[in-house]
């Protein structure tokens, strides 16, 4: 059925009813936007640079090579919960600038994707205090605020804690955040509407995005509309008093607990295999775990024309049917190490698989069986290429992380 509206043209920021709502949620809560108008925005040529963490969702740098800017990769600690490095971030910013780029902003994604860990809120003043410093847009991907699974850091917005620390950073950090219906636990994948919210960027700049984005002229009312009428919802979902709060409200809880016990299942069954640790995914949908490949199946990837943590996962696929995702196309910051606990301390390269948590809980029995055909191949490997000395799992205060991904 067509609706008696669909032949009239909306406004081009949005369906004015439903950007007051968002605008009342940012209030509450922060905000998102289409990354690469925002990127094609600020990125003028080569010389431009964006500040953005590795490892990360492969959006970034595809938008930046796409815009012909600069990408300029700071590393996650994942010794520290992939944590942030602050000496490695100005070192980073040092090194840009030297060779000649204009580090223009900075992208924080929170919670991450793909390792899954949440920003704490000193970690966010960190990087306020670090922009304004530094004169750099901050760029929050907040896409998954949702969805978190643990206690000890709640998410909490960039524009919050901005409006917190108060003048004379509360008025000049410039800041984009961004939120889309098409994430979280509400998992509408196939609605590809968000929004975005501008703080203290200048009235000619927004009025400038404003143009950029009436190019792509009104929203489509046939379909759009949906789309936007979700993403209300989203942001003004029922409240006590209202008839449908309860169920609304039972069936929120019920995803998310089912969810953190789906991220516990899948860390633990990581952590039982050979030469794998993963940390728990404290956020988003994802695990990261870091996996330690012999030398020796280095060398056979090699001469079989692929990268390693390729040639492990197509191993595993052809092996048992399960398909997971190499950590090499998030980005990985090399590392070796020797590993004593094998034969002669072998030597060992450090790569990363991604995978989600999203299977259903009534399909754990058959995820338990998927994990246990998985560590039996991981072992069989590991026999093949390390001539492991004894025993599995990891020696005592070492760690080795796999990292599987099967999902944007």
């Amino acid at each position: 059925m067509i609706t008696p509206f669909a032949g009239a043209y909306s406004d081009s920021r949005g369906i004015p009813g439903v950007r007051k709502e968002v605008a009342e949620f940012i209030q509450r809560h922060g905000a998102i936007k289409v990354v690469m108008q925002m990127l094609n925005t600020i990125i003028r040529n080569e010389r431009d640079g964006i500040l953005v963490p590795v490892p990360q969702y492969p959006l970034y740098s595809a938008a930046i090579s796409l815009f012909g800017g600069s990408l300029v990769p700071y590393y996650l600690e994942e010794e520290a919960n992939w944590g942030l490095d602050f000496v490695n971030l100005r070192q980073t910013l040092v090194a840009a600038q030297s060779k000649g780029i204009t580090v223009q902003a900075m992208v924080i994604i929170n919670p991450e994707n793909p390792t899954g860990q949440c920003l704490s809120e000193g970690n966010i003043r960190e990087l306020l205090r670090f922009c304004y410093q530094e004169n750099l847009v901050l760029l929050a991907d907040e896409v998954y605020q949702q969805n978190i699974y643990q206690d000890e850091r709640p998410f909490i917005s960039a524009r919050k804690v901005l409006f917190d620390m108060g003048p004379p950073m509360s008025r000049e950090v410039q800041l984009v955040s961004f939120h889309t219906v098409s994430k979280g636990y509400w998992g509408e994948c196939g609605q590809r509407g968000g929004y975005f919210e501008m703080t203290n960027l200048p009235p000619k700049t927004v009025d400038e995005i404003y143009k950029v984005a009436s190019i792509a002229l009104s929203p489509n009312l046939q379909n759009g509309f949906e789309c936007h009428l979700q993403m209300g919802l989203m942001v003004n979902p029922p409240k006590p008093g209202d008839i449908s709060y309860m169920k609304y409200a039972a069936e929120s809880k019920a995803i998310l607990e089912s969810l953190r016990k789906r991220a516990q299942i899948m860390t633990d069954g990581f952590n039982s295999c050979r030469n794998v640790v993963c940390n728990f995914t404290e956020g988003a949908m994802y695990s990261f775990p870091q996996i330690r490949l012999p030398q020796k199946a280095v060398d056979a990837a090699t001469r079989a024309g692929k990268a390693a943590d390729v040639f492990y996962c197509l191993k595993l696929l052809e092996a048992t049917g399960i398909s997971i995702v190499p950590g090499s196309g998030f980005g990985q910051k090399r590392k070796d190490v020797i590993d004593e606990k094998l034969m002669d301390g072998v030597l060992c390269r450090v790569f990363h698989l991604r995978t989600t948590i999203l299977p259903a809980e009534e399909d754990m029995p058959g995820i338990n069986a998927l994990c246990l055909s998985s560590k039996k191949f991981n072992d069989s490997f590991m026999d093949q290429y390390d001539h492991y000395g004894g025993g599995h799992g990891q020696s005592t205060g070492e760690r080795a992380t796999i990292c599987l991904s099967m999902a944007d």
